[in-house]
């Protein structure tokens, strides 16, 4: 029986392509890399896996954490970056690389993907292919099961180890083939498009590149953060970050660093957490319970209390709520640092 190691999403095409060769007789081994910027996980899901469990297609899947290769990738890729910080050719790359390893650990002929000729503008151009598949070393190697019919054979397909008649040739944007090759094999659920990979989003994307501009070698907590709440820049280059609901207030909490300031009207009415980082001036402090008021039921308020703990400690201010000019002028400030950084 012949073996393969496929590169697993959880998408639909990455199913289907799985389910292909299972049909065909291939012994295959579902890998999903966790970079700690999704690809499973969307921005938009707000942490909720956005893909059904593979159980439910018979299938198990491995993974295998690659976060530090791929952060430094994401600061430095080699084909550069997408629209926003998404480093697409890259990341097929570095991902087909560590496959290939577990491919001769495991004795396996051949890769596979889900990957759809013309799909994607970045990555899944023909042009493209060949060079990731050059620069991962995995030429002759890579079987792309829902369109190989439009690309040259593979060794698996000449040594005749998979039957290319009973491949396909899907193309383009649509969807609509692979919606109608799940309906063949009675998929159960599959999951919708969605963002994918936070780095395609501007919003994140724009603060992930304020932050490698201050630090170029972040924690993994400080990158999590960027996916919460609202985020503002004081003049002295401190962040403050307002969760925008209570989901967003429990995520923020245990990110809190021992020496960071957390944020908290003191009355019971519908409050955000605020979270400060733990060097911020006096003056940034106050700017921080400032904020917490404007995006609380309160805003309407000329005096709000407002509890502050830190390691342990807490005490209470009064203050009034931010107005909207300063708001502003904080996102600008932001928007200027970053542009100054870079230049």
């Amino acid at each position: 029986m012949p073996k393969a190691i496929a590169l697993y999403s959880g998408g639909l095409d990455s199913v289907l392509a799985v389910l292909i060769m299972k049909r065909l007789g291939v012994e295959v081994t579902p890998v999903q890399f966790i970079t700690g910027f999704g690809c499973s996980v969307s921005r938009r899901s707000r942490g909720k896996p956005t893909s059904p469990n593979p159980e439910i297609y018979g299938l198990t899947v491995e993974k295998r954490h690659i976060g530090e290769a791929f952060f430094e990738l994401v600061k430095n890729p080699k084909f550069g970056h997408g629209r926003n910080m998404n480093p697409c050719v890259d990341c097929k790359a570095l991902m087909l690389k560590e496959a290939k390893k577990i491919m001769e650990e495991r004795g396996a002929d051949f890769l596979i993907t889900g990957e759809v000729l013309g799909q994607r503008p970045m990555s899944q151009r023909r042009d493209v292919f060949f060079v990731i598949e050059k620069e991962a070393g995995v030429s002759g190697l890579l079987l792309r099961p829902l369109c190989a019919k439009l690309l040259k054979p593979t060794i698996a397909e000449e040594k005749g180890l998979v039957d290319r008649d009973r491949l396909y040739g899907f193309s383009g944007r649509s969807r609509k083939p692979q919606m109608n090759l799940a309906a063949e094999f009675g998929l159960p659920e599959y999951a919708q498009p969605a963002g994918g990979c936070v780095l395609t989003d501007p919003t994140f994307s724009s603060r992930l590149r304020e932050l490698l501009a201050r630090n170029p070698s972040p924690a993994q907590r400080d990158i999590r953060l960027l996916r919460l709440g609202r985020h503002f820049l004081t003049a002295d280059g401190f962040t403050i970050i307002i969760g925008r609901d209570e989901r967003d207030n429990d995520a923020i909490e245990p990110l809190a660093g021992p020496d960071d300031y957390l944020l908290r009207l003191s009355s019971d009415c519908g409050s955000p957490l605020a979270l400060a980082e733990s060097a911020i001036s006096k003056e940034g402090l106050n700017l921080a319970a400032r904020l917490c008021v404007r995006y609380s039921a309160s805003r309407n308020q000329s005096s709000v209390p407002v509890n502050i703990s830190r390691n342990g400690d807490a005490y209470g201010v009064e203050v009034a709520p931010a107005d909207d000019r300063e708001i502003e002028q904080l996102r600008t400030h932001a928007h200027e640092q970053y542009s100054a950084d870079r230049a």
